[in-house]
């Protein structure tokens, strides 16, 4: 039995693009795309599904404390709502188009471990207000400076007898 192409090509090219986005990044950003993703829409005031539209600004840097991930998610309504979601939502094209910017730091371990994060989603021109900009690179460095040195995990004993009592 053939398809028509009207069938199988709208098909092919939708799995060709995800693939293609999908490729360029690695599976950590991947990782930060999909946690960005289950927050949005686990905000109350969000109704509907949201697409991943865009990913740029994408920092990834690796030191002996973890791996640092920094990238803006640009998302896009589609036509589903989020309590019902259906296979196959189409994007509304004059709908919301928000961004978030997402830092994570991940940890060294064969399945790494978030060591802390940091996501801001709104719109666009929000995200560039000077003020909005600043704190989130004040939240973005503090993120990459996490598992470095000052906070080691603490557990119970470490240092119950690093003095020893007075004479």
């Amino acid at each position: 039995m053939r398809l028509p192409v009207s069938l199988w090509l709208p098909l092919a090219l939708g799995v060709a693009a995800v693939a293609a986005v999908a490729a360029g990044q690695s599976p950590l950003q991947r990782r930060v795309v999909r946690d960005v993703l289950e927050y949005f829409h686990g905000r109350s005031n969000v109704h509907f599904l949201f697409k991943e539209r865009e990913v740029d600004g994408v920092i990834e840097r690796e030191d002996p404390s973890g791996t640092f991930v920094q990238l803006r998610l640009g998302l896009a309504q589609t036509a589903c709502r989020k309590r019902a979601p259906q296979r196959h939502c189409r994007v509304l094209e004059s709908r919301r188009r928000p961004t978030c910017l997402a830092c994570y730091k991940f940890d060294t371990s064969d399945v790494p471990k978030v060591l802390d994060k940091y996501h801001n989603c709104g719109s666009s021109h929000h995200l560039a207000a000077k003020e909005i900009r600043q704190r989130d690179e004040a939240e973005c460095r503090a993120v990459e400076e996490a598992g470095k040195g000052g906070d080691l995990l603490y557990l119970p004993g470490m240092f119950a007898f690093s003095r020893g009592l007075p004479a």
